[in-house]
């Protein structure tokens, strides 16, 4: 049965069913089906205001009902089946439908397999949801989804996890080469399949399906309109947009101090350096351990008159030993178990996550963290722990103050983002950062994962993302060969959104201390000047470089805030009418005007590089001074590539500058 809900919304009802269709943003639509008498209340991701629409339109017919909101259509048949088509009537989305109710179907089926099957969780009040549609586009290709730690761009074929883990961020929103954006507009655990046969997405735990679809002729059109309706990143701080100082770990204030001075006795840039894990007492104790950190007050106003400012890492761990972890516990603070003994994560000591999905816990743990850095005058946080990472990762066992982990778990990093994030705005920070990210590994593979991490997370509206330079997990400085990895990631981290060195570097050091956080060993030495005089050379010209550009970088920045464009993104997304281009992985655009191509294999000293056609190149030097002849790549639309093969010594990334003076 269809009805119009006061000509804005399209409501089709059978059975126990209830699916309503409405418009959301400029040509877009949210699709939301339940089992329960009522829709949910929330919006998830859906968070920002919305515009008002005129262009839209409703029409019911007796085997038929339609929806348009400028350039999209979704079409509902007498069956319940919903086609998404966009203004050209191309089919962007088709629900996967074999049923025998209607003979004269093409893909009339005696398999019986519904589109949105809700399959009740015996003993629950929620359904384990799978949302099927047509695979009906042989060439598709699919970006975004967050970060994944795989080295495809494309993820056509791939069955990925919904859930977070240390270094995976699920970010359910993705573009496709059809001309469509899809947000699953669900927190639960789950799965998605982009099949040859069949696209599917599941929901383990829930009360509704609820997604969103926007049709759009270039992939900035996509991106934009996801940020207008999810939101878009806040104004990046000047602090930002420089070179980062960090490593596992600096165990006193007078080591970190000691590195810091040693940047501007050197002349090197520096904007920021981090205090990392272990600098408390115990875990859920957030501030110094004053043991280690007898004068935090005066190092806080050392670095800044350096023109460095302090970065302190934030875990949401709390000890059980821990001086808060009784008062949390009595107040209901803390994450939940359903069975077993009550610890999620064990290390030294055994630990419970606070709740994030709490506003009463945010508001705890937010004071504290006031109290003990922000009021001294630390301004950036690093919400490490943020998925949040559990010893096991067992979903079904652990329940939130907004649900269980198995129906809500995925929106845990965005509420402990908001913690910090209201607190700082409360007490009168304007531009605010938090970092987030995970542990990686040193290695080539990694490496090459971590491009296609970032180009995807950036479609997934995260433009300030984030590798760790060397990889976290291991890699000697010593040796020429991590030598070489440690190169050609610093030199790309110099052309990322956050220009950020960390690691666990190898051997550990002595320990320092027998109390507080001592007992986490600190690695080896990861400053640039700690990998020998030629890779000192190298990084030292990359370093400055990072400040040449610094302007640039800037303007990148506003744009990310502005419109939601991505800082690093695919080559088809300056460039989407060349279609050869959405077949390019290993190389991306930092805003449009410069292309990027990483080295990526270990001895590789020249490099193949593709050049979008209708624009003169010419390769920027570590200096950042145009160098070499200009390629002026042919105007004509071509079927291949129009590519260069260019000298990449150990000492040079190849980068091109798109010619527009």
């Amino acid at each position: 049965m269809f009805s119009d809900a006061a000509n804005k919304a399209l409501e089709y009802r059978y059975d126990s069913e209830l699916l309503r269709i409405e418009p959301w943003g400029p040509n877009a639509l949210r699709i939301r089906a339940t089992y329960e008498p009522t829709f949910p209340a929330e919006n998830w991701a859906l968070s920002e205001p919305l515009p008002e629409l005129k262009d839209v339109s409703v029409s019911i017919k007796d085997d038929e009902a339609l929806i348009s909101n400028g350039a999209i259509t979704a079409q509902i048949n007498k069956r319940g089946k919903i086609t998404i088509t966009n203004s050209e009537g191309k089919v962007l989305l088709e629900e996967f439908m074999r049923q025998r109710r209607d003979v004269k179907d093409p893909k009339c089926s005696a398999l019986r397999i519904v589109p949105r099957e809700f399959k009740p969780r015996l003993g629950s009040d929620s359904w384990h949801l799978t949302a099927r549609f047509e695979a009906s586009h042989p060439d598709e290709k699919i970006f975004g989804m967050g970060q994944y730690q795989q080295p495809n761009l494309d993820l056509k074929g791939a069955d990925i996890e919904l859930a977070q883990r240390n270094s995976q961020a699920t970010i359910p929103f993705s573009v496709s080469s059809e001309g469509y954006g899809f947000l699953w507009n669900n927190p639960a655990i789950g799965r998605a399949v982009f099949g040859k046969n069949v696209t599917t997405f599941e929901a383990f735990s829930t009360r509704v399906l609820d997604y969103w679809i926007v049709a759009g002729d270039t992939p900035a059109d996509i991106v934009r309109a996801y940020g207008d309706v999810a939101g878009k990143v806040p104004e990046m701080p000047e602090y930002g947009l420089g070179f980062w100082q960090c490593k596992l770990r600096y165990q006193t204030q007078d080591e970190i101090l000691e590195v810091a001075r040693e940047h501007k006795r050197r002349g090197l840039p520096m904007d920021v350096i981090v205090v990392d894990y272990f600098h408390w007492p115990k875990e859920g104790e957030w501030k110094f351990d004053q043991t280690f950190w007898p004068d935090p007050d005066a190092m806080i106003a050392e670095l800044k008159s350096l023109g460095i400012e302090l970065m302190v890492s934030i875990w949401p761990t709390v000890d059980r030993k821990s001086e808060n972890y009784n008062e949390m516990l009595e107040k209901g603070l803390l994450i939940r178990q359903d069975r077993g003994w009550r610890i999620v994560m064990e290390g030294v000591g055994n630990c419970v996550h606070f709740d994030a999905t709490n506003p009463e816990a945010r508001e705890y743990v937010w004071q504290k963290a006031k109290k003990n850095y922000h009021d001294r005058g630390i301004n950036i946080f690093w919400l490490d722990e943020a998925e949040p990472e559990y010893t096991h990762y067992d979903f079904d066992n652990y329940r939130y103050h907004a649900g269980p982990d198995l129906m809500v778990g995925n929106i845990y990093p965005v509420q402990y983002s908001r913690a910090f994030y209201e607190g700082m705005k409360k007490a009168g920070q304007e531009r605010i950062v938090n970092l987030w990210s995970g542990d990686i590994a040193s290695s080539w593979p990694s490496l090459r994962a971590q491009l296609s991490a970032g180009l995807n997370a950036g479609l997934a509206g995260i433009p300030w993302w984030t590798t760790d330079i060397g990889g976290f997990h291991g890699g000697d400085p010593r040796t020429p060969e991590f030598r070489e990895l440690f190169v050609r990631w610093f030199q790309w981290g110099a052309f990322c959104p956050v220009f950020r060195l960390h690691g666990d570097r190898e051997p550990q050091q002595p320990r320092h201390g027998t109390t507080g956080g001592s007992h986490c060993l600190s690695g080896a030495a990861n400053e640039v000047w700690s990998y020998g005089d030629e890779v000192y050379a190298i990084c030292e010209k990359y370093l400055f470089l990072r400040e040449k550009l610094r302007d640039y970088i800037r303007s990148l920045m506003d744009d990310a805030h502005k419109f939601g464009d991505p800082i690093m993104r695919p080559l088809f997304y300056d460039f989407p009418d060349q279609k050869n281009l959405w077949n390019v992985g290993d190389q991306y655009m930092f805003g449009s005007k410069y292309l990027v191509a990483p080295v990526l294999h270990e001895g590789q000293r020249d490099r193949r590089v593709v050049l979008p056609r209708g624009f003169d190149w010419q390769q920027l030097s570590a200096e950042g001074e145009r160098v070499g002849a200009v390629h002026s790549s042919p105007r004509t639309e071509g079927g291949g590539d129009f590519a260069v093969v260019v000298a990449a010594p150990l000492n040079y990334m190849p980068v091109f500058e798109r010619i527009v003076d």
